[in-house]
């Protein structure tokens, strides 16, 4: 076998084995669990809606990774890093979002009815809004920059297939976990149907959840 296709191989083997490794998962872990936008979004759908919608919600703040993604593997992200402007106009619709959110939850009652809420569900919808919860977060493309680099080889010759790879591990490792977060919240919407008040408590909960992560959006430095 020609040296230069043994180095390949052993590359291409050193990069799934680093890829896969336990460190990439357990560090992944941790940054998905954090209560999040996408956190509190899935379960106010899985609590309001049911499973499935909370599924669609899932799937959303999933597809909503992708630009960040994206942007961090063609090095769009560094640009957000170095451009104020670029930086500031991102966060600031990011904060319009997250009040948006928080509004919408307050004004409309069918954001978290339960059992009395006959309206068809537009799954549609819950997968858009996800989606922008997480394209209009700019930090998300700063985490990309500074998160992916550490399980990458500096000496392999396929960097873009490594960084695509860990994306996509990392955002099958988001909706697998944000489902179980809606599967938990759909569980306990009997207990939250029988009890009136906990639903009005929840809802000022979510509703104060997005302002205040919109108002630390508003406050972080780049």
């Amino acid at each position: 076998m020609p040296i230069d296709t043994r180095r390949q191989n052993l590359s291409y083997c050193g990069f799934y084995g680093k890829t896969m490794s336990i460190e990439f998962f357990i560090t992944s872990m941790v940054v998905i669990l954090i209560p999040g936008t996408g956190v509190i979004y899935t379960l106010t759908i899985g609590l309001g809606k049911g499973f499935w919608p909370a599924v669609a919600a899932a799937f959303g703040c999933m597809l909503g990774i992708i630009p960040a993604a994206i942007a961090s593997i063609i090095g769009l992200a560094a640009i957000f890093h170095s451009s104020a402007v670029a930086f500031q106009l991102i966060k600031y619709l990011g904060v319009l979002y997250l009040f948006y959110m928080a509004w919408s939850i307050i004004r409309d009652d069918s954001s978290l009815t339960l059992a009395q809420n006959k309206k068809p569900v537009s799954m549609s919808r819950i997968i858009i809004n996800g989606a922008m919860l997480n394209v209009l977060n700019p930090k998300l493309s700063l985490f990309f920059l500074a998160f992916l680099p550490q399980f990458i080889d500096p000496e392999s010759q396929s960097t873009s297939a490594m960084l695509v790879m860990l994306a996509a591990i990392f955002m099958g490792l988001t909706f697998v976990v944000f489902v179980i977060y809606g599967a938990f919240a759909s569980l306990a919407r009997n207990y939250v149907i029988s009890r009136p008040s906990v639903m009005v408590w929840m809802k000022r909960i979510f509703a104060a959840s997005f302002g205040l992560l919109g108002l630390r959006l508003v406050l972080a430095e780049r």
